[in-house]
């Protein structure tokens, strides 16, 4: 039996943490998804929400590839939080010296800046609308229209949500609740995320609007359960309060593990980016051998 030793880097970005591998110095192409999860494993592995690679660009728009793997192995388009933590990254190991990097991801190239308070902003690019493009199933819902938002019944086992259906290049189910801190997260985001409108499954996101400024956050994340922040989920949840008339930008958002600001002008939609700014922490670097 042959094994695997991996150098990585444990790190966070407002408490969605990430196990970070340097796909460049090392070969990561064999890697199984069995062994995604052992590495991402809280009892058995390193313990992460994602696990994030940072690989050579196949394009030349961009500096670097990023990749991002959840916790139960299967690949995804994009994290917010992580790409925070992927700047930092690359920054640290020398990989560049540039502030601003640009970095290739599934459907898009991102902007990523690390500012002189060490605080990181991101062009998240604009939000992606479209039922078809999110991808989102429409047929047999009920609708209803919140000023310029829509919103759609989803049916669950346990009752009926409405929610407001965005992509920041992964889909993302946004309903609005009273207090975060008694909603049914981990009751509905299950069925939320798995519900058949969404092909590709979805990030339910539960929102508390505590001024037009200001809102609390909890994310079921697709394929990794509540986890303390999403970056992308931040964004959809701001783009869909400025949408339905209730919040105006720049908005912060306050989650369980830390505070994002997400900036994003409704009057130059849909052209305009979300901008997102927050934290990305190095925790600890180590080895790990995979048989």
């Amino acid at each position: 039996m042959t094994s695997t030793r991996l150098r990585f880097t444990k790190m966070h970005g407002a408490g969605n943490d990430f196990i970070v591998l340097d796909g460049i110095s090392q070969d990561l192409s064999k890697i199984t998804q069995s062994q995604w999860q052992l590495m991402a494993n809280r009892q058995l592995g390193i313990g992460a929400d994602q696990i994030l690679l940072v690989e050579k660009s196949t394009v030349a728009e961009a500096e670097f590839r990023y990749r991002i793997f959840n916790s139960d192995g299967g690949e995804v388009e994009q994290c917010g939080n992580g790409s925070r933590c992927f700047v930092k990254f690359v920054r640290e190991k020398g990989l560049t010296s540039q502030r601003t990097v640009k970095v290739q991801v599934a459907h898009t190239i991102l902007s990523l800046t690390e500012n002189d308070d060490g605080q990181i902003t991101v062009d998240m690019g604009s939000p992606i609308l479209s039922t078809e493009q999110i991808p989102f199933n429409t047929a047999n819902l009920n609708s209803r229209t919140e000023s310029g938002a829509t919103l759609y019944e989803l049916k669950l086992s346990t009752g009926s949500v409405w929610i407001n259906p965005i992509s920041m290049g992964n889909p993302h189910a946004v309903q609005m609740v009273k207090d975060v801190d008694i909603a049914a997260v981990a009751i509905e985001g299950p069925g939320i995320e798995s519900h058949n409108a969404f092909p590709k499954k979805v990030n339910a996101g539960f929102m508390q609007i505590q001024n037009r400024h200001e809102i609390r956050l909890r994310v079921f994340e697709r394929g990794s359960g509540e986890t303390l922040s999403c970056g992308t989920g931040a964004c959809a949840a701001a783009v869909s309060g400025i949408l339905r008339g209730e919040l105006d930008s720049p908005v912060t958002v306050h989650t369980r593990g830390g505070d994002l600001t997400i900036a994003w002008d409704l009057n130059s939609a849909p052209q305009s980016s979300v901008m997102m700014t927050g934290p990305a922490q190095t925790v600890f670097e180590g080895e790990i051998t995979l048989e």
